[in-house]
């Protein structure tokens, strides 16, 4: 996989799956431009420290980063044990508020990989309220419309990656046509990762134990990389608005 020359912006590049996919990109030639609310633990290129909870700090970020991004890999994101308008601000709307933001930057032929998980895979049965959300046109209309529909806490998590894999799909569609950028989804599956004992305590023992039958186990960080950045290169330059399970075959075993 070839990704020299090109410019990939990671968020959550601190920690867990972001460092491993900033590792693999700069082993293949990319720049890797890193942003996370904590400190970078790995060589990058360079690095924004940044909440991407906040709308505010996001605007005030953007002259940090680069004029032109080939490739932006939304990684970052809170486990369902965290407050469910933490998980909103985090997993959906500031994603979507730094992406929007960012896609002026972007040339013809970019690509933006968004981090939505398994747990999202019921998506269809709420698509309708969704794509509502999705309709959305700012983080703050995004938040208001949530506080008058509001998330259970015990379900946040996967109501978010539900949405974020709508959201992906829906615009993901337009950005293809009408700027031929292309902006995809992945899917992990559980994941040896520093949260991974939150999900444990978000699930509950009977389905983490259910779940654990059905596969050989969970993901290494470094397993789930080469994926994200196959979306980015120029081989994936015919994948729009996807949403690619790399799960060791869980999703499979409910078929």
């Amino acid at each position: 996989m070839n990704l020299a020359g090109k410019t990939i912006v990671i968020t959550g590049v601190s920690s867990g799956i972001g460092g491993e996919v900033a590792r693999l990109a700069r082993f293949s030639g990319a720049t890797v431009i890193g942003v996370d609310r904590n400190d970078a633990m790995l060589t990058l290129d360079g690095f924004i420290k940044l909440d991407l909870g906040s709308p505010e700090a996001i605007d005030a970020a953007l002259s940090q980063f680069p004029a032109k991004i080939d490739a932006l890999v939304n990684a970052a994101g809170v486990p369902g044990t965290a407050d469910k308008d933490l998980v909103a601000r985090v997993n959906y709307l500031g994603l979507r508020h730094l992406t929007e933001a960012l896609l002026d930057r972007m040339p013809k032929g970019a690509a933006i990989v968004n981090f939505a998980s398994i747990l999202g895979a019921e998506w269809p049965k709420r698509v309708d309220i969704h794509k509502t959300l999705a309709s959305t046109d700012s983080f703050a209309a995004g938040h208001a419309w949530l506080e008058a529909n509001p998330v259970l806490q015990e379900t946040c998590y996967q109501y978010f990656k539900e949405a974020l894999i709508v959201w992906t799909m829906a615009r993901g569609h337009q950005l293809f046509l009408e700027r031929d950028i292309r902006m995809n989804s992945v899917a992990p599956g559980p994941v040896f990762t520093p949260i991974l004992g939150d999900f444990v305590a978000m699930l509950g023992q009977d389905r983490v134990q259910e779940d654990a039958g059905k596969m050989k186990r969970p993901a290494l960080a470094d397993e789930i990389a080469g994926p994200v950045l196959f979306l980015c290169s120029d081989d994936a330059r015919w994948v729009a608005g996807i949403n690619l399970p790399i799960d060791g075959g869980l999703a499979a075993a409910y078929v």
